[in-house]
This record gives C-alpha cells, sequence and structure tokens, in this order.
C-alpha cells in the first residue's frame, strides 16, 4: 500500500525580496484572457460552488473551476499551449503581445510571412491534445510525443486533430528530452512548460496563459476571495503561474497555497523537504494514476515562485485522486456534478480527506482549516480517459486504504 498523506510546510521569507508575481499578474492575465477570448470557440469555464459539501465538512465554502468545459477539449491544458504559439508567432513578427489575435494569426498575411510552422511537445495527452489543436486551428502542424504508458483514447484524441503522433517507450522527462532532440534535427517549434537552460521563454508563456483561468476565477468569485487555494503540480507550471497571479491580485491577502502531488511523482514536494537551494528531481516509471502530474523534474520557473509564494507541499497516494473523483462524480444533493479526471480531482480529494478524517486533524490543524475557511480547487481536467474514469467511479478501483 502506498505511504499516507505526507506534508512539508515552507516559512515565508522573513523582510527579504520575494520572487517577483507580476510576470503572472493581473495585467498579465488580461492580456492572456483577451487572447483567448478572440477564438470563436471561447467561453468562460463554470465555477461550481459546493455548498452543501462545505457544510457537511464544516467548512465557510468549497469553489472548484470546472476545466472539463475549456474549448470542447476536456482540460485547460490548451490555454497554455495556445498563448506560448500565439505569443511565438508575435516575437517571429514583431508584433505586441496586446495585439495577438485570433484573426490576425489566420490572416494570408501571417502565412504568407511565415509559411507552415510544425510545433513539438511532449506529453501524457492533455497538453500535447491542446497544442495540436491550436496548431490546426491556425494552419499548423504538430508533432506530439506520449510517454510509456500512456492512454490510447488520448492519443487517438490527439491524432484525431491531425497531429504526428505516437507513444515512447520512456517516462515523461525522457520524452521530453526527446523531442528536444528531434526538434533540432528537424527545424520544429518546441511547445514544453519545463524549462532548460536557453529555454526560458515558452514555458513562461504558457504559464502566463494558465493565468486566464485565474482570472475567471476570481471574476466570478466576486467579493468572496479564498483562504485556502488548493493547486495540482506536475513540472509546477500551473502551480506556479496560479500561485504567483493570487499573491499579485490579493497581495497581502493573498489564500494559503497548497500544492499537491503523488507520491511517484513529488518531485516539487522532495525540493521543498531538501530546502536546500537546489531542484530534486523524481527518476524511474513514475507510476501513478495521475497521469498529468507524472513529471519527475520541476520547472525552475516555477520553483522560484513557489518556494516564496507557496505555504505547503504535499505528496499523496492514488486512492486521494480517485477519492476525489468520484466526490465530485456524485455530489451530495443540491450540489453541481462535476466530472474531474485523475489530475484534476487530486485537490478535493485531499480537501475531503484531511476534513473528514480524525487521524489527519494535525495536518488539518496545520493548513489551518476551519469554519471560516473558503476553499478553491481547479479540477483541471475532465474524463479525458473515459474507460479508466467508469473503472474508477463503478468498479471502486483506488478504493480507501480503511475500506
Amino acid at each position: 500500500m502506498d505511504a499516507p498523506i505526507q506534508a512539508v510546510s515552507l516559512t515565508r521569507k522573513p523582510g527579504g525580496p520575494l520572487a517577483p508575481t507580476a510576470p503572472f499578474g493581473l495585467e498579465r492575465a488580461r492580456t492572456a484572457q483577451r487572447f483567448h477570448a478572440s477564438f470563436p470557440q471561447y467561453a468562460p469555464t463554470p465555477l461550481a460552488s459546493l455548498n452543501r459539501l462545505a457544510a457537511h465538512l464544516g467548512v465557510a465554502a468549497i469553489h472548484v473551476k470546472d476545466e472539463s468545459r475549456r474549448f470542447s477539449l476536456n482540460a485547460f491544458k490548451v490555454l497554455g499551449g495556445s498563448y506560448a504559439i500565439g505569443r511565438y508567432i508575435a516575437r517571429e513578427l514583431g508584433l505586441a503581445p496586446e495585439d495577438l489575435t485570433f484573426s490576425l494569426l489566420t490572416s494570408p498575411h501571417v502565412r504568407d510571412r511565415l509559411g507552415q510552422l510544425t510545433f513539438a511537445t511532449a506529453t501524457d495527452g492533455n497538453h500535447g491534445r491542446g497544442v495540436a489543436w491550436t496548431a490546426a486551428q491556425l494552419g499548423h502542424r504538430s508533432v506530439v510525443r506520449m510517454p510509456k504508458g500512456s492512454s490510447p483514447e488520448r492519443l487517438a484524441n490527439i491524432r484525431a486533430l491531425g497531429a504526428d503522433a505516437s507513444v515512447t517507450d520512456l517516462n515523461y522527462d525522457d520524452t521530453v528530452r526527446l523531442v528536444q532532440q528531434q526538434a533540432q534535427e528537424q527545424g520544429w517549434v518546441v511547445i514544453q512548460d519545463t524549462a532548460w537552460e536557453g529555454y526560458w521563454d515558452i514555458p513562461a508563456w504558457i504559464m502566463e496563459g494558465y493565468t486566464t483561468m485565474a482570472l475567471e476565477a476570481v471574476r466570478q468569485l466576486e467579493d468572496r476571495p479564498p483562504t485556502h487555494l488548493f493547486l495540482q503540480a506536475g513540472v509546477g507550471a500551473m502551480a506556479g503561474s496560479l500561485a504567483a497571479f493570487f499573491a499579485d491580485f490579493y497581495g497581502q491577502d493573498r489564500p494559503k497555497v497548497v500544492i499537491v502531488e503523488p507520491h511517484r511523482a513529488n518531485c516539487l514536494f522532495h525540493t521543498a523537504q531538501a530546502n536546500d537551494g537546489q531542484l530534486h528531481r523524481v527518476d524511474g516509471a513514475l507510476d501513478t494514476i495521475m497521469a498529468g502530474l507524472a513529471c519527475g523534474e520541476p520547472c525552475s520557473i516555477s520553483w522560484d515562485i513557489l518556494r516564496d509564494h507557496a505555504d505547503h507541499f504535499l505528496s499523496v497516494p492514488d486512492y486521494v485522486a480517485a477519492q476525489g473523483m468520484r466526490v465530485l462524480g456524485a455530489p451530495l444533493p443540491g450540489d453541481p456534478q462535476v466530472i474531474s479526471g485523475e489530475s484534476g480531482a487530486a485537490t478535493l480529494g485531499l480537501v475531503t480527506e484531511v476534513l473528514r478524517r480524525k487521524d489527519l486533524a494535525p495536518l488539518k490543524e496545520a493548513l489551518g482549516l476551519g469554519k471560516a475557511s473558503r476553499i478553491l480547487c481547479f479540477s483541471t481536467e475532465g474524463d479525458t480517459d473515459r474507460e479508466n474514469y467508469r473503472n474508477i467511479l463503478w468498479d471502486g478501483l483506488w478504493p480507501h486504504p480503511s475500506k
């Protein structure tokens, strides 16, 4: 059986300078959101208010941003990939980010200037699908490589968008390196949220793209700011960008930020645990049902933010994600249903565990959860692997160890 839930807390720096949040703050989010809103398919995704669940668990509010509705792609990842592709084209043409629109990027002028480009990426599924969709929408090509064990359904979804897509016999991080090598040989443009030496702009643009959903969320919350923000993490790009946005938006009143990772791919947890100024990686198969979080090497851009603007790092077993899927899929009467996949449900699963289990009372206290807590989670994907989703909900795979 997997190890129990593990937690590490980081103390905010007393005084000294913190990592800047403006690169992923309100103004950058407004630019990204205007770009996304220029696509004909754009609409803000719903913010589900789980009032009955909040009352049942003894907190003031639980909100879940439902990214299964994003661009009909069933996941949030397209926000980052599309914005990075747009920013790359803008740089090639000497355009300002504020001038980017769907109509401009699909204009004959852009095609005449650039021709047809090929965008390449490594993915467990959702990011690659977003890159393939964007490339197809804008009239370009895409190449997608997936790690060993990737879902056949996710591969088929990417191929249906016209991508040259295949599954490798490598883990995620080695697949990233494979794409990097092939792109250098073939002249492709790599769209990846992992940074490495000399490759900083595109990961940062991807992170900026993710802030669209954060801006939507604060607008939907109106005057009900969260006290706690639970964010799942793979390489940490989404977690870092949203932690920065909420710190920029709320300032000293920012919510406590809790980072959630699977036990078998918990590189940020190990980096926080060591707290030695170095990034720490996790090697091997990265075997977890949370496929979207199965990444072994942190994004350095994101870690710089999380080191200063996140409060807690939690490593969780797979049953926590399965629990979240079931709670969201079979809500209490009066609450909306949220179809959430393994990676999307990890944070809500953790919340329900911490608030229901007496043996986790010390963790509940450490996180500062109580009657006045207003919790915000992001369900970052829907049932992107429908067979696995049904297996978990119908057949009880990955049950709670107490069952």
